[in-house]
């Protein structure tokens, strides 16, 4: 029978090879360091787009990780008004959009404040408005009750499941999070805060305190860690994103690191080694707010409606699929030759052009694009 670390008698005593981790840990702390100095760098307009872009990201991934796929643009705008950024455009969000946004924003805007049962419970209700996941009603706001038997993270058909993890049963579930909420709240632990991430987030999804959604929980309390250790609110680099385009990787490790023993040096070094490849990512954010600055920039004089500016916006923000006459009517509410002259005169202006293919399927894209 498979043991997990949970069952281990020294459980929740974690080790990890110090000087192992000293060297990678010393680089991601001096590029955590170089970033945050360039973004100051950028003045607060420039801040504030990179750091819209950066939880928009962060938020899209975080649930795509777990096969959900949220809305962009809700997204995007809902964490613009949250945060006091003119979005282009004013997009309705689902209850479900809210709430995971709700929750990733309390997380890093709130960092200072400590992490409590009732706190996560708030998380959790957020991301399941309905008190369902799919069609299955689950507890919410509350542990997990393990009424329909252990917590177990499966794969494959139904009657041939592999089972990948279980974890503690619920009645364990008060005395697992006390100690971990200890623990995340200790301001004498000298385990560098980067650190703490890495753990913080091993810990939570190993309890698997809730009937769903501890992925999104345990990747937001590791947000909630990093941004203490920067001591910002500012978010320039999605872990999310990373874990993401890792997430076999992400998978396998946490299987076996679940599987081991408490020496988690592994974890930790992974751990570290994503967060410096989400760190790389960051240029790719960097590189569409500057895009958008010098575009404005650039451009700034050029007369134009209300309407124009804002479907140029929404092409510098990353619009979805291509830009027709009939899309423009519908974005702006407006009539199919109202769209049409604002196009022309975009066009006119050289800020436009027409795509290669025409006829029935014309569409639009930006000079610069």
């Amino acid at each position: 029978m498979t043991k997990y670390i949970h069952q281990l008698s020294d459980w929740p005593q974690f080790r990890w090879d110090q000087k192992a981790l000293a060297g990678p840990l010393a680089i991601i702390r001096h590029r955590q360091g170089r970033l945050l100095g360039r973004m100051e760098s950028l003045g607060f307009t420039l801040q504030k787009e990179a750091e819209l872009e950066t939880l928009t990201l962060e938020v899209l991934k975080s649930s795509e990780i777990e096969g959900e796929k949220l809305n962009a643009a809700q997204v995007r705008s809902l964490i613009g008004r949250r945060l006091g950024i003119e979005t282009a455009g004013t997009v309705a969000a689902e209850r479900d959009v809210e709430g995971v946004v709700e929750m990733m924003l309390d997380a890093t805007q709130n960092y200072a404040k400590p992490l409590s049962d009732e706190r996560l419970f708030a998380w959790h209700a957020a991301l399941f408005p309905t008190g369902r996941t799919g069609m299955r009603k689950i507890t919410v706001g509350a542990w997990r009750n393990d009424a329909r038997g252990p917590m177990r993270v499966v794969s494959g058909p139904v009657g041939r499941e592999k089972v990948h993890y279980e974890a503690p049963a619920a009645p364990l579930l008060e005395k697992e999070m006390s100690a971990f909420l200890a623990w995340a709240n200790d301001r004498e632990d000298r385990t560098d805060t980067v650190l703490r991430a890495a753990l913080g987030h091993l810990w939570l999804v190993t309890i698997h305190p809730f009937d769903d959604g501890n992925g999104r929980i345990a990747r937001a309390i590791a947000d909630w860690a990093l941004a203490r250790s920067e001591n910002s609110p500012q978010r320039f680099y999605s872990m999310s994103a990373q874990i993401r385009h890792e997430r076999t990787d992400y998978y396998d490790l946490l299987e076996k690191t679940q599987k081991g023993t408490l020496d988690v040096t592994p974890w930790m070094e992974w751990f570290l080694a994503c967060l410096g490849r989400a760190f790389d990512g960051t240029e790719v954010t960097l590189g569409a707010v500057l895009r958008k600055a010098r575009f404005w920039e650039k451009q700034g004089r050029v007369q134009m409606n209300a309407r124009q500016r804002d479907v140029i916006n929404r092409l510098l923000d990353g619009f979805t699929g291509k830009l027709t006459t009939t899309k423009w009517a519908k974005l702006e509410t407006c009539s199919h030759d109202t769209a049409l002259r604002d196009i022309q005169g975009l066009i006119e202006q050289g800020l436009l052009h027409k795509d290669p293919s025409g006829g029935r399927s014309t569409s639009y894209s930006l000079v610069d694009a």
